[in-house]
This record gives C-alpha cells, structure tokens and sequence, in this order.
C-alpha cells in the first residue's frame, strides 16, 4: 500500500532524485553507457536486446531519427561482437503518423540488421495495434529470417495467436503484458495470466521450427517453463529465457546459465527513461517504497 501512494507521489519529487534509483532499469541515456553494460552481461554468458526508449513520435524526422539511432546501435554490435539484438516499436518508428511510412522504415531497419547478420524484434504495444503489429510483422518477416515478434499472455485474443504461430517458423518473445486493458480482453488475475502463459507456451514449443523467447521474472513460471521444456526434451537451441533490466532475479538467472540455458536481459537505453523507470516501478510498488526511503533516510539527506 505505502509503495502505491510514493509511485502516486513520484511526479511531486526531483527527477534528479528518482534517477539514482530509478536507472536500475536503464542502462543509461546513451549507447556508450548501455554497451558498457553489455560488455559486462556477455562476459558472464548473457546475451542482450536493446531498446532505444521512446514509443510515439510527433513528426516523420523524430521517426526516421529513431532509426537512425537503431541503424548506429546495429552497427556499434556489430562492430563490437556483442551478443545482442534489437527490439523496435512500432509507434516509435512512426506508425499512428503514417502507416506506410512506418512500414517502410520497419523494412528499411530490417534489411539493414540482416546485412549485419543480427535479429530485429518488433515489440507488442496496447491493444490497439495487436493484430496491426502481428500483421506488419507477418509482413517484414516473410523473406527474412530476422524479425520476431512478441505475444502478451494477458490478452485473451494471444492463445490463438500461439496457435496461428505455431507452425510457421517464427520467433517469438512471449511475455505477461504491462498495458492496462479492460477486463472484457485481458485477464485480470496473476493465476489466469500465468496459466495463459504457460497454455501458450506449451503450443509455441509444439509448434515446428518456432524459436520462443520467454520472457519473465515470475520465479514460478520459470520453474514450469524449465520443467516443461525438460520434460518434453525441447532441444536447448529452440528457445532462450529472457528478463528484463533490474528485476532481481539475476540469482535465478545465474543457475539457468550454469545449467546450460540461453538467457538474454532486455537492456532499454535513452533519454526517455523516467516514463519506461514508472512503469517499471509500478509493477513492483516495493522497490518504490526502498526508493523512497533510501531518498529520504538521514544519509542521503546529509549529501
């Protein structure tokens, strides 16, 4: 409860004080700082997405910069040999402005990230632009072997679109979903979710030739998603776990690895870091309520 009123509070405090904490989330506003913490992941066995922060753009040049900033990141990749990849929105790339240009430029990077022999992700965004986003994916993919796409368990619509996927060779990062979505499309509760996930799960590592990414830090999916995949012998090669930047669950995560699973972390970067951090935040209230205190315990008071 007290962890709700500091996020309900947090536009009343310094962002200069909110950024100390709230950057476990971010690996920085730069790539210079974000390949550093990459550098840091690959040398204990992690690979790495990244994500430049940002979703809607008011302008063609705010979206075609977006991609030049994704072209440069792809680049500095693959220049540097890190095990990473992207994960691109698409209304960052334009597309509430002018579809056909989004679409374009959701090509465009695709071609590019695929000369240089590195994966691009589409990410999944409100509910909105779903069949939208899996539409344009089906699209860029089709001809690439590349471009991925992401499936939110919470969403009611996503076991038949497990079901779609399944059997068409796709890549696909499965993960809970953080929108807010009425109660008509989404399940509400941790235990319908999980057992979404786990229900669509089960179809993708059915499904042939499918690669699944699956992406969570609930501590009890991964022990089911592990035992899932060990009982029912799914080559190591078809799937990988993933989660995302800050969420203490790098001990879990640690003992995947050393039990020979692929682990990727989900490493956003940029300026706009305060609205992604919120989110972050108000998924975990009590990592707001340690914020909080740290701010304004006698110590960091006397700074």
């Amino acid at each position: 409860m007290f962890g709700r009123f500091v996020i309900f509070m947090m536009p009343l405090m310094p962002r200069k004080l909110i950024k100390r904490f709230a950057m476990r989330y971010v690996a920085g506003e730069d790539f210079d700082s974000a390949r550093q913490v990459i550098q840091n992941m690959n040398s204990r066995n992690f690979h790495a997405t990244l994500d430049i922060l940002g979703e809607d753009v008011s302008s063609a040049e705010q979206a075609d910069g977006v991609v030049a900033g994704y072209k440069s990141v792809l680049k500095h990749i693959a220049e540097d040999g890190l095990q990473a990849n992207i994960s691109v929105k698409l209304t960052h790339l334009g597309l509430r402005l002018d579809e056909a240009a989004a679409i374009q430029r959701v090509h465009d990077l695709a071609d590019y990230a695929k000369s240089l022999g590195i994966f691009m992700r589409i990410d999944m965004e409100d509910s909105s632009l779903t069949q939208k986003t899996l539409d344009i994916h089906n699209e860029v993919r089709e001809g690439r072997g590349n471009v991925g796409v992401v499936l939110q368990s919470y969403l009611k619509r996503t076991e038949e679109d497990a079901r779609q996927l399944a059997n068409t060779g796709a890549n696909i990062r499965l993960c809970k979903g953080i929108y807010r979505e009425p109660p008509d499309i989404a399940f509400k509760h941790p235990d319908e979710i999980r057992q979404s996930y786990l229900r669509c799960a089960e179809l993708l590592l059915e499904g042939r030739g499918n690669y699944t990414a699956f992406a969570t830090h609930d501590l009890q999916l991964i022990t089911a998603l592990e035992e899932m995949v060990t009982f029912r012998s799914i080559p190591k090669d078809t799937f990988e776990f993933q989660a995302l930047l800050g969420v203490p669950v790098e001990d879990t995560l640690d003992a995947l690895v050393a039990r020979g699973f692929k682990v990727r972390w989900y490493v956003p970067f940029g300026a706009d870091w305060y609205a992604y951090a919120t989110r972050r935040l108000e998924e975990n209230p009590d990592i707001a309520s340690y914020m909080f205190r740290q701010i304004f315990s006698p110590q960091n008071r006397s700074r």
